[in-house]
Order: structure tokens, then sequence, then C-alpha cells
């Protein structure tokens, strides 16, 4: 006896169509004010000389890390990227990943601290984002494509709902982990729950949510190159364009950029550990 087929798909895709049928007003207004939210950050990054943009970026990383062999390693790096010709690509691409990571940090550390205080919350919270985080990248990319059209909205949504579960997750474990003597001592001594928050939760769980942000960034950087397929700018432009005319030389040194941006951010943004001295 044949099962009925159980048109899951054809019920998404109908509601999607409904969606921009009966939204789209909304949407082009959505996305024409993220298109010029990104396009001035980008300019801003674009409208110093490229070398005071490195200098500054140099100073920036020895001003987070406090360590010359990291503020060494940024300057280099980025100055062979300016040497290779990508230097408008990576400003695009830095661009979406910190608009994106910043919108994630928004959304994401205040979902954590109520998840923490609200089980049930986090117990309808949590098969949300283990979707979100198993969920091929590619997929998301098809209705925001759908509502948005093709640019570099699509690929900045995708990137969203893409990393945001990382700020969630850690947040939520950073607070759901505050030693319950931590909480005691700070009732005992006539703390608000605000006070309990900013004083007690938050400096504990600092470390936990700085590894969330920093994770967020790295899912960030590899969404914004994959939502290229999508019209948006970047590095992952010139990725695509190497992988359909097997351009060896171009996807080398467009990859090579890509590693270079992750590694720089991943080593700025990460908490800072006690260290003999400032050098490294």
């Amino acid at each position: 006896m044949d099962i009925p087929r159980l048109p899951l798909g054809e019920v998404i895709a109908e509601f999607i169509d409904w969606l921009t049928l009966s939204g789209a007003d909304f949407f082009d207004t959505f996305a024409d004010a993220i298109s010029v939210s990104i396009t001035a950050f980008t300019g801003g990054l674009l409208w110093a000389h490229p070398l005071a943009m490195v200098a500054v970026f140099g100073l920036v990383a020895h001003g987070i890390q406090r360590r010359w062999g990291l503020t060494l390693f940024c300057v280099l790096s980025f100055l062979l990227i300016l040497n290779l010709g990508y230097w408008q690509e990576t400003m695009e691409t830095l661009a979406m990943v910190l608009f994106a990571t910043l919108v994630c940090v928004i959304v994401g550390v205040p979902v954590g601290i109520f998840a923490a205080h609200n089980p049930r919350f986090y117990t309808v919270l949590q098969p949300v984002l283990d979707l979100m985080q198993t969920v091929p990248t590619f997929v998301y990319l098809i209705p925001t494509l759908t509502l948005f059209g093709l640019g570099v909205v699509p690929g900045l949504i995708s990137t969203v709902v893409f990393a945001v579960a990382a700020p969630i997750r850690l947040t939520y474990l950073g607070i759901h982990d505050v030693p319950g003597e931590l909480m005691d001592a700070g009732k005992a001594f006539g703390c608000s729950r605000s006070q309990l928050l900013t004083r007690i939760e938050l400096p504990h769980a600092m470390p936990s949510i700085s590894a969330g942000i920093t994770q967020c960034i790295m899912l960030s950087l590899s969404m914004v190159v994959i939502a290229a397929l999508v019209g948006a700018d970047g590095l992952g432009k010139p990725v695509v364009r190497a992988l359909n005319t097997a351009d060896i030389a171009v996807g080398f040194e467009a990859g090579l950029a890509i590693v270079l941006v992750a590694i720089m951010l991943d080593r700025v943004c990460k908490q800072r550990t006690p260290r003999g001295g400032d050098n490294a």
C-alpha cells in the first residue's frame, strides 16, 4: 500500500509566494534600508587611502590585543591583499561581516540571557537553533533570494540567520553556568535582578560570550563568501568567477585573502589572556 506523500515542500513554496506578493512593499523598503546602510559602511572603509586604513587596522589590532607580533601580521596581511589587488573586495567583505556580526550580537546576546533565565523558553528554542545550524547554507539563500532579489541584502539576511545561533547558545551557556554561590552572595548583599545581571552574571559569562562572538564572525565570513552566488559583493565574487572559469591563479589569490581576513578577525577578537609581556 502506497503512503500518500506529504506536500511539505509545496506548502512552504506557496507560503513564500504568498509572502512575496502580500509583503512586496515592506520587503522592498527593508531591502533598500539595508542596502543603503551597508553601502555607507563600505564607503566609509573605502573613503580613506588604503595605506592609511592599513595603519588604522594595525593600531586597532594592537590596541585590542597589545601584541606586536599580531599587529605586524595584520599590517603585512593587509599590505599583501593590497598588492594582490583585492583591497576593495576585502573591504566589502569586512563591511558585511562586521554588519552581520553586529546584528547577531544585538539579537543573540539578549535572547541568550532571556533563555538562561527561562528554561521553558530555551526548551522551545533549542530545536530551532539546531535547525538553524544544520540546514545547508545554500538553502538559506533560496527564500531570501525570492523575497529580496539579487544583491547584498539576501546574502546578509542569510548570514544573520545562519550565524545568530552561536551567540545565543554561548551566551546561554555562560549565564547558565554562573555558580549559585555567586548569585546567593549577590542576593545577600541586596543586589537587584539587574545588578545581579550586570555585576555578576555578565562578567562571569564574558569568556563564553566572547567565544560566541568570535564564532559568529567566522560563520558570518564563511556565509558572506557563499552569498556571492546571489549577487553579494566581496571576496566571494572572484572565487565564484575563478570556479566558473577554472582560473587557479585568481581562485588561490582570492582564497588567500579570505584566509588572511579570517585569521586576523579570529586573533583580534579573541579574548586576551594574561601574558608575561606584551610582545608576542
